[in-house]
């Protein structure tokens, strides 16, 4: 089915930063403007652009199909073409609902945090883009246009995480992020040539794709598959290619939300579900996948469990969140993949805005010890903080215990027990640097008297509203073994390979093990943290708060190899081999040139005698040859 409403999913935010930008250009060139103006834009277009995917998903949900509008062909050579074609099928209308509806909460949250900041129109332009650049890569019907998307949310994490680009900390910040990601874009774009090359025509929609997989060799879509995989990595902080989500915390706490929440890092997941018939055919490295979202869970959670530093215990959360999804997507449960990166975007949204509440209310402070050492009353924020760490830890019944139970299940019964124990291990040190970071923060004793301070019903409202998805998303999906539909799985049933079919039994046994896993971290970090005395820090020193040293370990094989490459380049290849041979070839053609010039010297006799010379020459040239 065809409707023209897709386009304007994308548009309506796009317009926003369209217009946003020419107006803060028009305020510093011309006069200054109303930063309502900028906020009325800034937060009603994502709005709207929400009503229009709310209109898609109810006439698909009713009339059971799906929809996609061609807007042009954009290109078209010999064998090669590429449509400018959006596609809505029940997976991008999944993802479109929350991405914008998640990510409307956060401009409104914005609103309040960037109050009367210099560059607040600017900040809502990249914002807007930022949104519709999520929305691009989520509706496309082909990987082309999926791949502009990919580099439209690439671009706007740069602009925005640098945004205070006066700090050289922070461009740096924006620079790491901006490099890594290539890495993994290059690996996404070679899987796509690859992919092109191993179905053998140019007709790239993911439909045609899928229809054609079994012209391809094996190799080359293992190939692809990889190569693919490698951008997912880079987009969606994967081992190896995990170290500039932390440092992307330099950017505006609103920043961190609506990356880790509704754009950017789900990114990944996405394009591996969009690929999902691929995947499929090669479970070898669907496997792989599996385990180095494994890897990069227990990993990112180790890491976590020393920061002191309250955003970064949020990225690296948010890390470790990412490599449960891609177990279960990497498992073929794709739905379970998807269905936690719906209900992480509720409460890891809100976590981060109750970070910034926080950090707004303590004058930018982000060590945690230091905050609980100037606690502050903050009640709509303490609540809404300890409602987001019981549902990222797998209480029930807060949402995240429905959406990690359900991946977890699915490790078990595949008979991948080493990934299932790793993500039990996981659980455990999620609920303990959570509950650590909350006991910090709100109930460890405090010599110094609480003071309320007031924080912007834009600040506070979008929390709520979130706080209720936190705790009330998990029934979208509500297990069968409780009487649900489970609904989430139902309308992802095309993606999956793979379906939960273990008896009942053994389910509740898993679950009472992942209940008794995070409330024994939570009862440690309890234990631990409730009664800490927040003026005596924890050391920073270590191999884990250090994070393993991987940083150091990058920045000497890769950046300072690649210094003393590039000096080589300069001081030796291009200025003694290459610039000297050149140079030395010149140089003696300049020699050679004086010593010629020599012979011009203006003098009438000297000519003469050259010219005698060379008449004589020719005589005797004569006489010997022609005998005359």
């Amino acid at each position: 089915m065809h409707t023209n409403l897709l386009v304007f999913i994308i548009l309506a935010p796009l317009v926003g930063a369209i217009l946003n930008a020419g107006l803060y250009f028009y305020s510093i060139k011309k006069r200054k403007l109303s930063q309502n103006i900028f906020a009325w834009i800034g937060t009603v277009t994502p709005f709207i652009a929400f009503l229009f995917t709310l209109t898609i998903f109810l006439e698909m949900y009713s009339s059971g199909t799906t929809v996609s509008q061609n807007l042009f062909t954009w290109l078209k050579v010999d064998e090669l073409t590429i449509e400018m074609k959006l596609l809505g099928d029940n997976l991008s209308i999944f993802m479109s609902m929350f991405v914008t509806f998640v990510g409307w909460l956060i401009h409104i949250y914005a609103v309040g945090y960037m109050n009367k900041d210099e560059g607040f129109g600017k900040f809502f332009a990249y914002f807007n883009l930022f949104l519709a650049s999520m929305l691009i890569l989520v509706l496309a019907d082909n990987p082309i246009i999926l791949f502009i998307g990919w580099e439209g949310v690439g671009v706007c994490s740069y602009l925005l995480i640098k945004f205070y680009y006066d700090n050289p900390e922070n461009v740096m910040a924006g620079n790491k992020a901006f490099i890594v990601n290539r890495v993994g874009d290059f690996g996404f774009i070679l899987g796509v040539i690859t992919l092109f090359f191993a179905i053998g025509q140019g007709n790239l929609s993911f439909d045609s794709i899928e229809a054609n997989l079994g012209n391809a060799s094996t190799e080359l879509l293992v190939l692809s598959g990889i190569l693919l995989f490698v951008g997912a990595m880079g987009k969606s902080a994967q081992i190896p290619l995990y170290t500039w989500l932390p440092d992307a915390m330099a950017g505006p706490t609103p920043i961190s939300a609506l990356i880790h929440a509704a754009t950017m890092v789900t990114a990944g997941i996405y394009m591996v579900a969009r690929f999902h018939f691929l995947y499929t055919g090669i479970e070898e490295i669907g496997t792989f996948i599996a385990y180095i979202g494994a890897f990069s869970a227990l990993l990112a959670a180790i890491i976590a469990t020393r920061q002191q530093d309250i955003k970064k215990i949020l990225a690296y959360s948010t890390m470790s969140q990412l490599g449960y999804m891609f177990i279960g997507v990497g498992l073929g449960f794709y739905s379970s993949g998807l269905f936690h990166v719906f209900t992480h975007a509720f409460f890891k949204a809100m976590l981060f805005m109750g970070a910034g509440g926080m950090i707004m209310a303590l004058h930018h402070e982000q060590n945690i010890f230091k905050m609980a050492q100037h606690r502050v009353q903050l009640p709509i924020i303490s609540f809404c903080m300890l409602v987001g760490v019981i549902a990222i830890s797998g209480i029930p019944p807060f949402s995240g215990f429905f959406s990690k139970d359900a991946i977890l299940a699915a490790a078990f019964q595949e008979g991948e027990y080493l990934i299932w124990l790793i993500g039990m291990g996981t659980a455990f040190l999620t609920a303990f640097y959570m509950f650590r970071m909350y006991f910090i923060l709100f109930v460890a004793p405090n010599k110094k008297i609480a003071q309320y301070t007031y924080s912007p019903k834009t600040v506070t409202l979008p929390m709520l509203v979130l706080s209720i998805g936190a705790i009330l998303a998990g029934f979208l999906n509500f297990p069968a073994i409780f009487g649900g539909e489970a609904r989430v799985d139902l309308w992802l049933a095309q993606l999956n390979s793979e379906k939960i079919h273990m008896s009942h039994v053994t389910e509740y046994i898993l679950m009472i093990a992942s209940i008794a896993v995070a409330a024994a971290g939570i009862y440690a970090a309890y234990k631990k943290y409730a009664k800490y005395d927040v003026y005596q820090p924890e050391s920073e020193e270590g191999l884990i708060a250090n994070k393993f040293y991987v940083d150091e370990a990058y920045d000497k094989i890769f950046v300072q190899t690649a210094k003393k490459l590039s000096v080589f380049i300069d001081k030796v290849l291009d200025m003694k081999i290459i610039d000297g041979f050149i140079m030395g070839v010149c140089n003696e053609f300049i020699n050679v040139g004086q010593k010629v010039s020599t012979s011009q010297n203006s003098n009438v006799r000297f000519y003469a005698t050259f010219m005698l010379i060379g008449m004589s020459c020719i005589f005797i040239y004569l006489y010997i040859t022609l005998g005359l």
